[in-house]
């Protein structure tokens, strides 16, 4: 069975398996230190999945099961980020077309990627004027790859600034096919989407554990193993405990999505609270390391460069904090 969208449907080129073991998927790959790309591919695929007509579906799913096109989500903006409302992208209709104008930065496959979710405004402003295209970038005319943008960590991720400059887009395209409802379709995804992120931090939790205790038993100082310091035992205890509620509280979030009855509430705390957790302890067990854990080619090292994104995308963790406030 592929790695690849293994939970798609038979009739559109994929496994059938369980929602389950999709999420299973993606805590092994994160803890082989798998680039987020295959995630966003999944995440982007789901909106066709979810939201797409059947001549959609049958069109695109087969293609981004096989490998075929690699899919990416382009909706963050320069002048706006968590805040999708304020989105400047705008597709114009033209008769059997739209004409889309606008740019898009920190997009994860918008290098390599060739189907490409876009969120643009086709009414005024709010939310009620957003709506989500489809878009098979190869050889578009009036699409360009801007930058590739260097970051401090996931080397093996690409990540692009997009441009759209009058680009005409069949209006078969939009995706589900009607007007004003892409953000309704981005709140919809939110619970899957905050959990492919919540569920690899649990993840890397539990992965730069085992490295650190196996590390430390073998590491000697002042002639004896670091895990036999107190203050190395007690830190040590401190982080297996928060892995261990934190691989409890992702795994009761994702029996309620798998249920159906995953709140946004719930999964908005999954993802900042889960990604928190990610980044203290991976910065804890670097300092074990000592030295040799600033070193790329150790892994703890890259964990620490790519887990500080983890609280940025997908919703910044501050943001998320706000919303779950409102309901209190």
């Amino acid at each position: 069975m592929s790695f690849l969208l293994p939970e798609m449907p038979e009739t559109y080129g994929g496994a059938g398996a369980s929602l389950a073991y999709q999420l299973v998927v993606q805590d092994e790959l994160a803890k082989a230190e798998m680039p987020v790309n295959i995630a966003v591919h999944t995440i982007a695929s789901h909106y066709i999945l979810d939201f797409g007509t059947e001549a959609q579906k049958q069109r695109w799913l087969p293609k981004v099961t096989n490998g075929e096109m690699l899919a990416a989500i382009a909706m963050t903006e320069p002048g706006c980020g968590s805040d999708l409302k304020a989105i400047s992208t705008r597709a114009r209709r033209d008769g059997d077309y739209y004409v889309i104008d606008g740019a898009k930065t920190f997009i994860t496959n918008g290098f390599t990627g060739n189907l490409l979710i876009v969120a643009a405004r086709t009414s005024g402003a709010g939310s009620k004027g957003v709506s989500l295209f489809v878009l098979e970038t190869e050889n578009l005319p009036g699409f360009r790859v801007g930058r590739l943008l260097e970051k401090i960590g996931m080397q093996a991720s690409d990540t692009a600034e997009l441009f759209f400059d009058s680009v005409r887009v069949p209006a078969d395209q939009l995706l589900g096919s009607v007007e004003g409802q892409g953000f309704g379709q981005l709140m919809g995804a939110l619970p899957y989407e905050r959990m492919v992120i919540a569920v690899p931090a649990a993840a890397v939790i539990d992965r730069a554990l085992e490295l650190t205790i196996e590390y430390t038993k073998q590491r000697k100082i002042f002639g004896a193993p670091l895990f036999d310091m107190q203050t190395t035992r007690q830190k040590l205890a401190e982080m297996a405990t928060i892995a261990h509620v934190v691989r409890s509280f992702v795994n009761d979030c994702t029996q309620r999505l798998l249920d159906g009855t995953l709140d946004n509430e719930a999964a908005y705390m999954a993802k900042w609270w889960c990604t928190e957790q990610q980044c203290r302890v991976v910065d804890e067990c670097l300092q074990l390391f000592g030295g040799y854990g600033y070193m790329a080619e150790y892994p703890i090292a890259r964990m620490y460069a790519a887990s500080r994104v983890q609280k940025i995308y997908g919703g910044a963790n501050e943001v998320l904090k706000d919303l779950v406030s409102r309901n209190l």
